[in-house]
């Protein structure tokens, strides 16, 4: 009981810390941005004018503000490994979260991945690379696959780990299999948390409620570095949204998009609910399902079902405003996390 009680105090505090943190640094982070002019260029009315309409008055907004989230996640990582360093038996060294077998995975995916996404919010911001600047989609999906292709060798190799749990269920030793599962919740999981990152707020706020459904269910299994990594990453992305809700301040860019998503797969994965996750992330699934569904009618029918795709640009563009998007989507994330957490917990019972 003394044990739980002490890991409830690290998770709280440290996200409570990381939010202050966050707030802390944050000037000195939009400074940065726009002495460095990476302002967010806005897609051209000629490939994209239901979006162009909609947006034109974003254009110039700094982007790479995930890095507000990730940068403080990484800072209190190595100050908390520092300290236990420092001397081990020391209490702020038990504030330490990064450990070899629980986040060591999660977080050196998380920084891998938020410095593919920085340079490509760079070439985004420079038009240098695709249409209207940036990698191309399949240029991304490559990516994806290849950090996603290194997490899959950690849990094969590293971690020996093969075991696919179906809530409910039971557990089944799936092999060689385990890879090419790993691979497509990464890539799926990467590719719609992209798709959610378009309205302000929206991915942030859809992102602050996954990864606290995920501290939860890493607290219940007893996985307590992994309560306090996620945790961390919910007082960051908190303190982003302080900055991100509508009108924002700055936008998250694939540096925050990209890798928050990937690093979501990750531990959904190391939790053994990846298949749980389309519940609690339900948004997510909407998103790139609507990018798909619109992809593929426009390929073979030639016509498009949404106005503009993912479906927040939809609902905009039928006259929806912003916040009510967005805040709405915000309830119907809380919801369905709440439900896919007490799945989790009432499998984990049974």
């Amino acid at each position: 009981m003394v044990l739980e009680s002490f890991e409830i105090i690290r998770v709280l505090l440290m996200a409570a810390f990381s939010f202050l943190l966050a707030l802390f640094w944050e000037p000195m982070l939009h400074r940065f941005l726009i002495r460095a002019r990476l302002g967010k260029p806005i897609r051209d009315a000629a490939h994209a004018p239901v979006f162009a309409a909609l947006h034109a008055a974003k254009a110039g907004t700094p982007t790479m503000g995930g890095i507000l989230v990730w940068g403080t996640t990484l800072l209190l990582a190595l100050a908390g490994t520092f300290l236990f360093w420092l001397s081990p038996d020391s209490l702020p060294a038990r504030f330490s979260f990064l450990t070899r077998s629980g986040t060591l995975l999660p977080m050196g995916v998380l920084v891998a991945s938020a410095i593919v996404g920085m340079v490509d919010d760079y070439l985004n911001v420079k038009k240098i690379g695709a249409l209207w600047g940036g990698l191309r989609m399949r240029h991304r999906l490559m990516v994806y696959t290849l950090i996603a292709a290194v997490g899959a060798w950690w849990f094969s190799v590293k971690l020996d780990w093969d075991l696919l749990h179906v809530p409910f269920v039971g557990d089944f030793h799936i092999g060689l299999w385990y890879m090419l599962f790993f691979l497509v919740v990464i890539i799926a999981t990467a590719f719609s948390v992209n798709q959610t990152d378009g309205l302000d707020g929206l991915a942030g706020g859809t992102l602050f409620i996954a990864f606290g459904a995920y501290a939860l269910i890493s607290f219940a299994q007893g996985r307590y570095d992994l309560a306090v990594f996620c945790g961390v990453i919910v007082g960051a992305l908190l303190a982003f949204l302080w900055f991100n809700i509508y009108p924002a301040k700055f936008f998250m860019g694939d540096t925050g998009a990209m890798s928050l998503g990937i690093t979501l797969g990750v531990v959904a994965l190391l939790t053994n609910t990846a298949l749980l996750l389309p519940i609690i992330g339900i948004i997510f699934v909407i998103e790139s399902c609507t990018t798909l569904l619109q992809m593929a009618s426009k390929k073979i029918r030639k016509k498009k079902i949404f106005l503009s795709s993912p479906i927040h640009h939809h609902l905009e563009a039928i006259g929806w405003k912003e916040p009510q998007i967005v805040m709405r989507a915000w309830v119907v994330a809380l919801v369905f996390a709440a439900v896919g957490t007490s799945l989790a917990l009432l499998d984990a019972l049974m």
